[in-house]
């Protein structure tokens, strides 16, 4: 007896895709990875353009930020603001990834206690030379470093500088540390944990991970997958990625300028002399741009109607 083939879903029975444009704040959870988010994300809203803003390991669970339509022009606004993260350490034993998905590659028998953790935490703030782990997402004459490790390639990573502005040893019981970091962009959490302890000794590897910040967002605008059919508020204006930047209203026929590409002057006491800003007419999204002596130069124009 033949087995039953499913029934494939007539194509005027799928959704239509439609505009839709905003942020979902996802909650990510463990297991699932930043590209199988988007996906969710974009059937769940029937939406036309996604993609996320910072690539969180399926290990990892916390804050990552989506980009429906309109809002993918803002997403290096997100990317390039500082994060937070609370991971957990496991001490006595380094892996090839710098997390438990990997094969260890070296043990020690010797614990650190919490006076010794806080005592190194300072030597890894501020501006400090890092080794990305050889199980990341940068690129080595056009290949993932990732898939040169998963073919048995000997990966050399280059340092470079990263920020780290906080450590914070939260909690510690046996070879198991938790610990709070403030960071900027291209700051890998596995590193500092590996870097952490060689330094003191013992060696060490990500236990668990859970981003909590990403620039503006943070787990107070966070929603979970079921939210996000259910929930009208979990879709976030497209300007909130821009928080962080100051706006300026501008008339109808300023928008019309700026919507063709071109620059216009700002008049008024208000008006900044300088730097990014974005502008707004009528409350809706027109531009991103420079301000060079009271000109504003757009350099992402949105459609978002109005």
């Amino acid at each position: 007896m033949s087995e039953e083939r499913p029934q494939r879903r007539p194509p005027g029975d799928r959704p239509k895709k439609r505009d839709v444009n905003g942020w979902i704040i996802l909650d990510k959870g463990v297991g699932m990875t930043s590209t199988h988010a988007v996906a969710v994300v974009k059937r769940g809203l029937s939406a036309k353009k996604a993609g996320h803003a910072g690539t969180l390991d399926p290990l990892a669970s916390g804050i990552l930020p989506i980009a429906l339509g309109e809002a993918t022009k803002t997403v290096p606004f997100v990317m390039d603001g500082r994060k937070s993260y609370v991971f957990t350490v496991a001490w006595g034993s380094e892996t090839t990834t710098d997390d438990t998905e990997g094969d260890v590659v070296e043990r020690t028998d010797w614990l650190p206690d919490p006076a010794e953790i806080e005592a190194f935490l300072p030597r890894f703030t501020g501006q400090v030379q890092q080794v990305p782990p050889r199980f990341s997402a940068i690129k080595i004459a056009g290949e993932r470093a990732y898939d040169l490790a998963r073919d048995g390639e000997v990966v050399e990573l280059q340092p470079r500088m990263v920020e780290i502005d906080r450590l914070a040893l939260i909690h510690h019981a046996g070879d198991r540390s938790i610990i709070e970091a403030d960071c900027g962009k291209g700051t890998y959490v596995r590193a500092i944990a590996r870097d952490l302890g060689r330094a003191l000794g013992c060696l060490g590897h990500i236990a668990a991970l859970r981003r909590t910040r990403v620039g503006p967002f943070t787990e107070h605008d966070a929603v979970t997958v079921d939210d996000i059919a259910t929930d009208p508020a979990a879709l976030r204006p497209v300007e909130t990625a821009l928080s962080e930047i100051p706006s300026i209203p501008v008339s109808r026929d300023m928008a019309g300028r700026l919507m063709r590409g071109q620059s216009i002057i700002l008049r008024g006491r208000e008006a900044p002399l300088s730097g990014k800003v974005y502008a707004t007419c009528n409350g809706v999204l027109i531009a991103v741009g420079d301000v060079e002596r009271g000109e504003l130069v757009p350099h992402r124009v949105f459609n978002l109607g109005g």
